[in-house]
């Protein structure tokens, strides 16, 4: 540790720290725009310039190393002089359009302009013009406004892995760009608007849409994946106009997924705002009174094995409960939360969840993935495992379809019969994970739906006993769900019962009476034509064409809910908007119509679900917090390891952007589909 003194304050800090964490740490402001924590030193826009004793002129502090018994002056008059000579020479060409500006309100050059900046201008000249490239539907460009803090460029580079911007030319001509033009190609492009310190990379959907003051800011949890990407909401009036990451290093640091933030405006399209009833073939709008009676008396003249319930992918945990406990009361063990028919063993947490949490993937030396595509499935989970390669002395093994992850790996095999070629020492990289110290393995949940989905999670689990995963220090299993209702509704035992029947049996003729809640991504042309399907959603999807009843319900965005992250992380997001016309709260419809067939529900409030939550699971007594299980206990899971095949995996999804029922709505996401998957676009067309 380094002894510094900063305007007279001493304080200790990590040798190799900078001058400007060590003024930090003294409390002190140093002003920047080219300084990220996150990223690497650039040292170009000279904001950050304070007096060190001995040294002869102001230095940047993003760049100099702290020294013990170095002495700092962060407020001289100096470096003020300083401070305002470099913002004089960076508004120079920058255009004084912060009337249009989206950026305006949330600007950190206006903020330092405060501060440091004169009151009219000395420069006569004509100022700098720039092109303004098409980066694709997300990022809209305005490169008249760039000081070249080329933010963008490191981070596509080193945190999204994808390095297709750049800087050519040189001094006040160099331009931020492409090369050759193209749309973004990453899943997380989203993040350079966040990084721009001026209004040179704004959101392209969200353009000339409000001012940040006119906003209201709720935080919630993003559930368009199963990370649990902290979020804040921000809307104006009833309607979402924007959703923007939230500070959680263990969760997702500060990035977002481009689904996750731009697929907003699909909430406010193809919604279900009324109830609907199915008579003589067409839907008609109806009224709560008429579907209640609809749904009691279909469920009171069909046998209780013959009534079944799928949940969906979006779904809170509250929700899930509601209707777990209502089929219950009827006496039916037909519950599924599995639309893809994966196989689970759920008699242990540790085996479905990302046990070595996300934050851990940091601890980790080496890596097998099996069945997953990390980028698509999580893009920000997948920006931790870069983050991890990039620290070094990290190999990274694939079991699946080759693709371009954004860190290399070593391709091992195209089925689940490489595991065995690892598991027997035929293949190379076994030598790998026997010299690691702490290996871990991500499977992916879509390659449990296989036939030998049983089987490939023994398999997994067997791989892990033998390759030192799994022991009372590290648990290096790990599944990598896409789903944000997933775990959560394993947690609570959203699965067949005794004698219950499974999705596919259900879809196949197996249930009279077909409760769907939320689930958008089953089959519903599979459905028998004489099972009476209850569609309870929130967007007019594929399931709710099919449905004799449809219940108007709310999105995540609209109701205070509890969620379950692919590591095991509760968290709860918070009610941004009210739902749109008659919808409600899933739960509150659960318990309305429980109590209108006569087996009411426990409870009144959502207070008394989550008590009775918490009291039923103990794993919902602690949110936002997560304790890692050790993973001493080498019980394996259900299935036979030899019976893998080899037949190859496959992808779970067709295309990033379109994956459920919000997004499949988008706009915005169907002009990417159209920028990076145009046959899939002209396949829809």
């Amino acid at each position: 540790m380094a002894k510094v003194t900063v305007d007279g304050i001493e304080v200790e800090i990590a040798n190799g720290s900078s001058v400007l964490q060590a003024a930090e740490a003294a409390g002190k402001e140093i002003p920047r725009f080219c300084y990220h924590e996150r990223l690497s030193v650039a040292g170009n826009c000279r904001m950050c310039l304070v007096e060190i004793e001995k040294v002869p002129k102001p230095v940047a502090s993003c760049g100099q190393p702290v020294a013990d018994g170095m002495v700092i002056f962060t407020d001289t008059e100096n470096v003020r002089k300083s401070r305002r000579g470099v913002m004089e020479f960076l508004l120079i060409n920058h255009p004084l359009d912060c009337p249009i500006c989206d950026q305006g309100g949330e600007c950190d050059l206006q903020d330092e302009a405060v501060s440091y900046g004169r009151d009219t201008s000395r420069y006569e000249e004509g100022k700098r013009a720039a092109a303004q490239p098409d980066w694709g539907p997300l990022v809209k460009t305005t490169m008249t406004r760039c000081i070249h803090c080329t933010r963008c460029i490191r981070f596509s580079t080193e945190i999204a892995g994808v390095p297709e911007l750049g800087a050519t030319m040189r001094g006040e001509n160099m331009q931020v760009g492409t090369y050759v033009d193209k749309a973004l190609s990453s899943e997380l492009s989203g993040n350079l608007i966040d990084l721009c310190p001026v209004g040179a990379l704004t959101s392209k959907p969200y353009a000339y849409t409000a001012r940040s003051w006119e906003l209201r800011k709720t935080d919630s949890v993003d559930v368009l994946d199963a990370v649990g990407a902290n979020i804040r909401i921000d809307a104006r009036g009833a309607e979402v106009l924007r959703i923007l990451p939230r500070l959680n290093d263990d969760v997702n640091e500060e990035w977002l997924g481009d689904k996750s933030r731009f697929s907003v405006d699909g909430l406010k399209r193809r919604r279900l705002d009324r109830p609907w009833l199915r008579e003589n073939g067409k839907l008609r709008a109806a009224s709560w009174e008429e579907v209640f009676a609809a749904v009691t008396n279909k469920i009171k003249a069909s046998k209780p094995e013959r009534l079944g319930a799928i949940a969906g992918d979006l779904v809170d945990v509250e929700s899930m409960l509601a209707l777990k406990e209502m089929f219950t009361s009827l006496g039916s063990p037909n519950l599924d939360c599995r639309q893809d028919g994966a196989v689970f063993d759920a008699s242990q947490r540790g085996f479905y969840l990302f046990n070595t949490t996300i934050a851990g993937i940091e601890e980790a030396d080496a890596l097998v993935i099996i069945g997953s595509n990390p980028r698509h499935e999580a893009p920000v989970l997948n920006a931790r495992i870069r983050k991890r390669w990039l620290a070094g002395h990290f190999e990274a093994g694939l079991i699946g379809v080759p693709h371009d992850l954004t860190y290399p790996t070593t391709h091992v095999g195209s089925g689940p019969d490489a595991i065995t070629a690892l598991l027997d020492g035929t293949h190379p990289f076994a030598e790998v994970l026997k010299a690691a110290k702490k290996p871990m393995l991500i499977l992916g949940a879509g390659a449990l739906a296989r036939p030998d989905g049983a089987a490939i999670h023994a398999a997994a689990w067997k791989l892990a006993a033998q390759f030192n995963m799994l022991n009372d220090d590290w648990h290096g299993f790990n599944v990598l769900h896409h789903a944000a209702a997933r775990t959560g509704a394993l947690d609570i035992g959203f699965l067949p019962g005794p004698g219950g029947k499974p999705t596919a049996q259900m879809l196949a003729g197996g249930a009279d009476v077909l409760w769907l809640l939320g689930a958008d991504a089953l089959d519903s042309q599979a459905i028998g034509a004489d099972t009476f399907v209850i569609y309870q959603g929130h967007h007019g999807d594929a399931a709710a064409a099919r449905a004799d009843v449809i219940l108007p319900g709310a999105a995540y965005t609209e109701k205070d809910g509890t969620y379950v992250n692919t590591e095991g992380r509760v968290q709860q997001g918070f009610i941004a908007v009210k739902p749109p016309g008659d919808a409600r709260e899933d739960w509150r419809i659960l318990r309305a119509i429980s109590a209108y067939m006569g087996h009411a529900l426990r409870y009144d409030t959502l207070q008394e679900l989550r008590a009775h939550l918490a009291q039923t699971y103990p794993a919902f007594a602690l949110t936002g917090e997560l304790r890692r299980l050790a993973g001493g206990s080498l019980t394996a899971p259900a299935g036979d390891p030899a019976a893998v095949s080899a037949v190859p995996f496959e992808p779970i999804f067709d295309n990033y952007y379109q994956t459920d029922p919000v997004s499949r709505a988008s706009p915005t996401m169907a002009a990417c589909v159209e920028a990076h998957y145009p046959n899939l676009a002209e396949a829809a067309q």
